[in-house]
């Protein structure tokens, strides 16, 4: 009997020698494989957090005008731009000691287990924050054993390389709370219209609730369901300590105002926004995926106030039945910010931005740009040349050009460039285009930002060469801005989705015009509205004049196809095209004063709120009166006298004497035979 005890005692030994042996062989395998996971993990490093945000843009006030998405709306916010409220909740139901644990809170795994295992049924989750942030980050939702051994060690790889509040702030702006907002602010613009960071506590319990179960807990689909979870939150809430009972029960009788809307401003410019991202891809080296899912704050330079007045302009001032087209870019000659850009009259029917993309005949616009190369080359305003009919020749008398001047009016005697420019005279811009060298106006026109390939033909200086509407309002800053360089400018910051700031333009500052012949040139194109300038009414600009209220300078221009206005003041720039997108000419009156009342119509209303500045001259500028039929110095008998800018040293010496002989034949012979007409009286029929 003894002898069968002892050997049962032997045998519970070795039994127990062996348990010991593989339990202790099993912890050791078991802490083996810990260490070389962590090891594992330690040498993996930290795994990217970069998820799929929307990328918005934003106006020159922080409105947001735009976004791109691939159908989540998602917007990263910093942990400090959440409300506390909505951080305390979540970790309240979601994690309680998510400040404690390494990744894994195994007294929840246990307990969670045990569940299990009397339920006979996957019953109670045990997942952390940062497990269901790696599962959101990296996983695919399967219930899988490899899952969830990958699930593991992505973990504990977030818990080795980052902190307890990155890894919130990350789980926070990933999380799905339905109706396709992904992410905290997301929900927080959808379901109540605000920022996360102004989140009351009431309705901070109502979101932390949804990540549960959107289709059941979201208060659009059930309020019920929502409000039950929301008190549970809550409760939860006071029995961790984040609230006291008081509050808890003043939230779960709060009554909240719900939106059930996105946030959504695609509908505003969408051709500057157009501009935005080609700009991102082409200018910056953006790419696409980027662009479109990067979560990129992109700061921009819209004025919502101008866009909104350019928008309504060109939609009033062309008839609702006409298939003609409009352009309109506007700029800040100081720096080129694009304050406004439309680039079609239906952006849902032709996003083709014809601001941008378009390449149209200029016109006389051209010709400001001829001019401050001929005042380079020595020309004043008071440089004459005689306005008549002409055929040039050219190729050994091979080849023939006559322009013409709009219904073929010549003055048949010499006109000053003043004149010339103000009347838009053919004749006389292109003996200075030739007279110049056609190579001259090319050179020129670079200069001025023009970036379009130039042909170099007579023609040119009378516009005949495709441009673009950006260019010409880019060249027209540089003269309203006293010759210093300028490009447009559509971005002014873009940040990453971490808020880091990654572009910023910096400007330029680098005089490329002369600013005395800047300044000349800008006073000469205050001429088109100005009546003096011959003594008569109809310089190019004569139809503005009666809805102007400050001065400004400009250019109409016109083509068989095209028609267009480009102006400025000192703080505005716009430039206005008008035509068919398939070059139909332009036959119908009305359709030819188009491009002149959307420019002024914009130039009024834009600049309604800003100060009447007058033009000012620059240094080494000088200003004297002059008859403005021969450009001489004006004398006390000339009846019509005009304020001109020249550059110092150039300015006329000589006085005019057309006026003296015809007073003392006056004072001597009262019957004088009455005088002849000049020339711009017998043009208009004056």
């Amino acid at each position: 009997m003894e002898l069968k005890l002892d050997e049962r005692v032997r045998k519970t030994i070795k039994y127990m020698r062996a348990m010991i042996f593989f339990g202790l062989f099993g912890l050791a395998l078991a802490t083996i494989v810990y260490f070389s996971l962590i090891a594992y993990a330690k040498i993996q490093g930290p795994p990217p957090l970069a998820v799929p945000q929307s990328t918005l843009l934003f106006s020159n006030d922080g409105t947001i005008i735009g976004e791109s998405h691939s159908g989540q709306k998602r917007y990263w916010v910093a942990l400090k731009d959440i409300s506390p409220h909505l951080i305390n909740a979540t970790v309240s139901i979601e994690d309680k000691t998510f400040f404690q644990h390494n990744g894994f809170d195994y007294k929840r795994i246990a307990g969670a287990a045990l569940a299990d295992m009397k339920a006979m049924a996957k019953v109670q989750g045990a997942s952390t924050i940062t497990q269901q942030y790696a599962r959101n980050l990296f996983l695919e939702h399967d219930k899988t054993w490899s899952r969830k051994a990958t699930e593991a060690l992505y973990t504990l790889r977030l818990e080795m390389n980052y902190s307890k509040d990155e890894i919130l702030e990350g789980y926070l702006n990933t999380i799905y709370y339905g109706h396709g907002a992904y992410g905290i602010q997301a929900a927080s613009i959808y379901y109540f219209g605000k920022d996360a960071k102004d989140l009351s506590l009431a309705e901070a319990s109502m979101l932390a609730g949804i990540p549960k179960g959107p289709s059941i807990y979201s208060p659009f689909s059930s309020i019920e369901k929502a409000k039950q979870r929301q008190q549970t939150i809550l409760q939860t809430m006071k029995s961790n300590g984040y609230i006291t009972e008081l509050a808890a029960q003043k939230a779960g009788i709060e009554k909240l105002k719900l939106v059930g809307e996105h946030q959504n401003q695609i509908g505003i410019a969408p051709y500057f926004q157009d501009a935005v991202k080609n700009a991102l891809k082409t200018t910056l080296n953006f790419d696409d995926r980027t662009i479109s899912l990067g979560g990129l704050r992109v700061y921009t330079t819209l004025d919502l106030e101008d866009q909104q007045v350019a928008e309504k302009s060109i939609e009033t001032m062309i008839a609702a039945d006409s298939e003609i087209q409009a352009s309109l870019i506007a700029m800040n000659p100081k720096n080129g910010y694009v304050r406004a850009l439309v680039g079609g009259r239906n952006y849902e029917e032709s996003p083709f931005n014809r601001a941008i993309q378009a390449v149209r005949q200029p016109g006389s616009t051209m010709k400001p740009i001829l001019y401050y190369a001929a005042l380079e080359n020595g020309f004043t305003p008071s440089t004459t040349m005689k306005s008549q009919l002409t055929t040039f020749l050219f190729d050994d008398g091979r080849s023939e050009y006559t322009p013409h001047n709009f219904n073929n009016k010549y003055a048949e005697e010499d006109i000053t460039l003043a004149q010339a420019l103000a009347l838009s005279d053919n004749v006389y811009a292109v003996k200075t285009h030739l007279f110049l060298g056609e190579d001259t106006l090319i050179e020129t026109a670079k200069r001025f930002g023009i970036k379009t390939d130039l042909e170099k033909v007579p023609s040119l200086a009378l516009g005949t060469s495709g441009v673009r509407a950006i260019e010409i309002a880019n060249a027209y800053s540089m003269l309203a801005n006293g010759g210093k360089k300028v490009e447009p400018v559509l971005i002014t910051k873009v940040e990453n989705h971490k808020g880091e700031v990654i572009y910023e333009y910096e400007e330029e500052k680098k005089e490329v015009l002369k600013p005395e012949l800047a300044s000349v040139m800008t006073h000469m194109l205050t001429g088109i509205f100005d009546k003096k300038l011959n003594g008569y009414s109809s310089v190019t600009g004569s139809t503005l004049v009666k809805k102007m209220t400050r001065p400004y300078a400009g250019k109409s221009g016109t083509t068989e196809t095209d028609s267009w206005m480009v102006g400025y003041t000192p703080q505005l720039v716009s430039a206005v095209w008008t035509g068919y997108d398939k070059g139909k000419p332009i036959e119908l009156t009305a359709e030819k004063s188009y491009a002149k009342n959307i420019w002024i119509d914009f130039m009024e209303k834009a600049l309604d709120h800003e100060p009447a500045t007058k033009f000012k001259p620059a240094k080494g500028t000088v200003a004297v009166y002059v008859d403005p039929t021969n450009g001489k110095l004006a004398a006390d008998n000339c009846p019509v006298k005009r304020l001109t800018w020249f550059a110092a040293g150039s300015e006329p010496t000589e006085y005019c004497t057309d006026h003296l002989e015809h007073v003392d034949q006056k004072e001597k012979k009262p019957e004088l035979k009455k005088e002849k007409k000049p020339w711009y009286k017998r043009w208009f029929g004056l």
